[in-house]
């Protein structure tokens, strides 16, 4: 600010009055002061004048890259955050990179709060981090924690999905665990109370995986290995997400499997790329916005005040029908 109230013959208070948009300043000289600044490549530091006042006003978020709902988590993030006067940060994991690194990144940037998305970490560290400064878990329920929680009713979005495929006449459906993934106890549980409700204790079969597209090309391989042998396919899968569903359908059509003529495939996420394929996947819709705004106004509340109890919100998932279910083999049309 010195270099440029110096070449705009101006004193550096005034620079300031102008940078920070408060009357004081003739229309002539704020439009001087905004071109010299322009001139010499002058940007205020928005971040050192927060700081100087102890506050950065700024959310973390940590995220998984490869995750496709992450991104259209992040997509929501950003407009409630911004509509809240804060900035967001972001920090990844990936392969030699885990979440405390991730989270510890943001911290040394001085996040006034953290929003973990789909996080893997133990329930007793994140009551840890929830007690070092604010945090907000997308996607998976930590009870007893000091930490905000917003994700969807798992279970009832299980449900959604085997009421259709039941209805489509399907019996013989499987299930691809997503292992320690966000949301996969709770989908695993309401999966197996799904097939007793429906009468289908003995078709019950649960193919341990991941949120992974190898995961789902992994239990595509293992089923046509099995089809090979003379077992018969299932005629449905419930996959643990869109990505791990992806991996499947990739594994099933190379072998010449015609999905959902000889099997229905039904996802969990509603991720953006769930309907760009040449065939849209049927899946369960998780509403990435407005979880992100909850996400998103949990943290700004409890930075405003610090002796709010932990909250809780859970949305209503939709199951929403596309190419890749359609009726049993036996009851398809000839």
């Amino acid at each position: 600010m010195v270099d440029v109230a110096a070449k705009a013959g101006v004193s550096r208070a005034l620079v300031s009055i102008i940078f920070r948009d408060q009357p004081g300043a003739s229309q002539e000289t704020r439009e001087r002061v905004l071109r010299v600044a322009d001139e010499i490549g002058y940007r205020p530091d928005n971040a050192a004048r927060l700081l100087a006042r102890g506050r950065s006003r700024t959310l973390g978020v940590m995220f998984t890259v490869h995750q496709t709902f992450h991104a259209d988590l992040v997509e929501g993030i950003y407009p409630e955050a911004e509509r809240l006067g804060y900035e967001v940060l972001l920090s990844a994991t990936g392969q030699g990179r885990g979440e405390a690194k991730a989270v510890e990144a943001l911290l040394s940037h001085r996040c006034e709060a953290v929003i973990l998305l789909g996080p893997d970490t133990v329930a007793a560290d994140l009551d840890a981090l929830g007690h070092r400064t604010v945090a907000v878990s997308v996607g998976r329920r930590v009870p007893q924690t000091r930490v905000d929680s917003v994700h969807t009713a798992e279970g009832k979005g299980v449900r959604q999905a085997m009421d259709h495929l039941v209805e489509l006449g399907h019996r013989r459906i499987v299930h691809i665990d997503g292992g320690r993934g966000p949301g996969s106890a709770e989908r695993r549980r309401a999966y197996r109370a799904a097939m007793r409700r429906h009468g289908l204790h003995s078709e019950v079969r649960v193919i341990p995986g991941d949120h992974t597209e190898e995961s789902g090309i992994e239990t595509g391989r293992l089923l046509l290995a099995e089809r090979d042998r003379g077992e018969p396919l299932p005629t449905a899968v419930l996959a643990g997400n869109d990505r791990c569903a992806m991996g499947l359908l990739m594994a099933l059509t190379r072998a010449g499997v015609d999905v959902p003529r000889d099997l229905s495939v039904v996802g969990y996420d509603d991720s953006h790329l769930s309907h760009l394929m040449p065939i849209g996947l049927t899946t369960v819709r998780q509403d990435s916005l407005l979880m992100a705004e909850y996400a998103v106004r949990f943290a700004v509340e409890r930075l405003e005040d610090g002796e709010l109890e932990p909250r809780e919100a859970v949305l209503d998932p939709k199951l929403v029908v596309r190419g890749t279910s359609g009726p049993a083999p036996e009851q398809a049309p000839a």
